[in-house]
């Protein structure tokens, strides 16, 4: 319960704090968000020894620590809740579908890129490296999966690799026993899987820190978009195309979509979702096209892939497929 003296989040306040966030990482605060963010932020300001909320955004304004406390303010008042194997038939349609499609240029390039972009506390990145595993995918292609998020705490817990069992809630005993092991402090991801994994601090508007993640076959951003206005989707939608090579995949979350936001991608039709492809014809360059040396064909074409219409996309927002 609110105690009378507590610091106040006023409407005045409330708009202050989401412009400064939209302009440091994208994020746009609904709202309903007001009481939620004043909870949460609340303890910060007594931690600090400020008795307003409007001493607490001078400060995020003047002092020489301001982007460190702002980057705390975005991880007390982001959601990071999420688990192993989420939304499964999704990891099956990439591991099943798409990464065989990308193999034959992935071993002309020697490797094979993956990007979880806003991977929370890593338990993305590490279930796409399992799927990847257990798909038994080429072994003379290396496969690297690199995680990224803004919060800097989220991303020491996902080098940790340490979990509770809430994270394990949607994996079978088998995955439990293969992928993990049992301590004291919770489910270890085992070296096997470690290896396969790098985390990053990214922000999805830093265009140089994008940069550094070079050219990667896959992204997911799962979740992610829906925090962001439309010009921030945009933006953030436009760095994802250039760091995809040209017939790379995006996977967005279930209730996202680029409708509306961007007409670049082809809209790709999996068996168990749906994902957009960066065209081929977005290179001149024959070493990077993804049938390899000798093709004659996108094996993508026909039924499976069209040109993105505004007409299919509210099918990406109802389609969950269970595997």
């Amino acid at each position: 319960m609110r105690h009378p003296d507590d610091p106040h989040l006023s409407i005045g306040d409330f708009r202050t704090l989401s412009g400064l966030l939209q302009t440091a990482c994208g994020q746009d605060l609904a709202p309903e968000m007001r009481a939620t963010v004043e909870r949460k932020l609340r303890d910060r300001l007594l931690i600090l020894g400020l008795e307003s909320f409007a001493e607490y955004f001078r400060l995020l304004r003047a002092d020489p620590k301001a982007r460190d406390e702002l980057l705390t303010a975005i991880e007390l008042i982001s959601t990071h809740e999420t688990y192993f194997f989420r939304e499964e038939y999704q990891l099956r349609a990439f591991s099943d579908e798409v990464v065989p499609l990308l193999q034959p240029a992935a071993q002309l390039r020697k490797r094979f890129s993956i990007w979880s972009a806003g991977c929370s506390t890593g338990e993305e990145v590490y279930s796409i490296a399992a799927i990847l595993q257990e798909s038994n995918p080429s072994p003379n292609v290396p496969f690297r999966v690199l995680g990224s998020d803004i919060s800097k705490g989220c991303l020491a817990h996902a080098r940790r690799g340490v979990y509770a069992q809430a994270a394990m809630r949607a994996t079978s005993i088998e995955r439990t026993q293969r992928w993990f092991d049992q301590t004291n402090a919770g489910w270890m991801v085992k070296s096997s899987l470690r290896s396969m994994c790098q985390f990053g601090h990214v922000n999805l508007l830093d265009g140089e820190r994008i940069a550094s993640v070079g050219t990667v076959d896959v992204i997911f951003c799962r979740n992610v978009l829906i925090y962001f206005n439309d010009r921030t989707r945009r933006e953030v939608i436009e760095h994802f195309y250039d760091r995809l090579v040209p017939g790379g995949v995006l996977f967005l979350g279930h209730a996202e979509s680029l409708l509306n936001v961007s007409t670049d991608f082809e809209l790709l039709h999996l068996r168990r979702d749906l994902a957009y492809r960066k065209p081929l014809s977005a290179t001149d360059d024959p070493s990077v096209n993804l049938m390899g040396a000798g093709a004659v064909a996108d094996p993508l074409r026909g039924s499976t892939i069209r040109s993105r219409s505004q007409s299919d996309e509210p099918m990406r927002q109802n389609k969950r497929v269970s595997s």
